[in-house]
């Protein structure tokens, strides 16, 4: 195993040597795999809302770590990975959960996988749902979902395929509004920083309402979108499909203003972008960059289409565009 692995997870590398293992992913199916598996493993120790000392989860994780390197429990795990691509589809009675974090296995443990800027993950919840999260995004997720319907809470970027269950409804959960599903694909766009919540359909049907107003939802069909802004919902066909490559790494705009590209840099990149000449924002462009792209690269494209100058502070982490 490659030992930055364990160090990303530990918080022993510094952000140079956490950027170029996290762009070596992109090209290294092996590498992304092994990552995979571990983050997930991370999640379940060190992530949980359950776990309220971050510390306790480190050293947890820590200590699961070298567990695994003996003999005997390194054939267990290695069994148990070879059944599904993530440990989390192994949780499926909590005997694990409790095993590993030493609480009650009638208690359901809630995690919480975070995505940092420049940075996407993959994850299988224990239905079989798959689900990806953008930079910067996060969901919260029951090992278990028990009860009547499974029910997540998201906070920026995901691209669910729920797995087909009619009698236990999937429920996602983000700022004031609610979606529900009962198999199918749908990305959610619903980043803090943003004052709307846009849900695109792909395959299946979804229900969209707001928390407070449940019997008042709008259904999608296939090829919609449904964009929701102050208490009021527009339907609308889906602009530009290829925006949903991200789960592939490609992050792709066709006609798109200026100002909603930048705004999207801002979050992958985890930078501020200041553009000093208004009269740049009337431009639209169409494009392709791949997340393991530099800015500068995304920069280099953006600047094909109309010239401006690229000035950047370091030190208080803000680029500035000008002409």
């Amino acid at each position: 195993m490659d030992d930055r692995i364990l160090k990303y997870f530990l918080d022993e590398l510094s952000k140079e040597e956490s950027l170029s293992l996290l762009r070596e992913l992109d090209v290294n199916e092996e590498l992304k795999a092994e990552f995979i598996k571990y983050q997930n493993t991370h999640a379940l120790l060190n992530l949980g809302k359950q776990i309220e000392d971050r510390k306790l989860g480190k050293k947890k994780f820590s200590e699961f770590l070298k567990q695994k390197q003996q003999h005997a429990l390194h054939q267990r795990i290695k069994r148990w990975l070879s059944y599904a691509a993530v440990i989390v589809l192994f949780v499926t009675s909590g005997a694990l959960v409790s095993w590993l974090l030493n609480r009650n296995d009638s208690n359901i443990l809630y995690n919480t996988l975070s995505t940092p800027a420049g940075q996407r993950a993959q994850l299988i919840l224990q239905d079989g749902t798959e689900v990806w999260l953008n930079a910067k995004s996060k969901m919260t997720y029951p090992s278990v979902f028990n009860g009547k319907e499974r029910r997540v809470e998201v906070e920026g970027e995901a691209f669910f395929k729920v797995a087909k269950d009619p009698e236990k409804p999937f429920v996602v959960t983000t700022k004031n509004v609610d979606l529900k599903v009962l198999g199918t694909q749908f990305n959610l766009y619903s980043y803090p920083e943003t004052d709307y919540v846009q849900t695109s359909l792909l395959e299946g049907s979804v229900y969209v309402s707001m928390k407070n107003n449940a019997s008042k939802g709008i259904y999608l069909k296939p090829n919609q979108q449904i964009t929701v802004r102050d208490g009021q919902m527009k339907v609308e066909p889906i602009a530009e499909k290829e925006h949903f490559l991200w789960i592939d790494g490609i992050y792709a705009f066709e006609h798109e203003p200026l100002i909603s590209i930048l705004k999207k840099l801002e979050l992958y990149y985890d930078v501020k972008i200041i553009v000093e000449d208004p009269s740049i924002f009337k431009d639209t462009y169409t494009g392709k960059f791949r997340q393991r792209d530099s800015l500068d690269d995304v920069f280099r494209i953006l600047q094909q289409i109309r010239q401006f100058k690229v000035s950047k502070n370091p030190e208080r982490n803000i680029i500035t565009l000008s002409k």
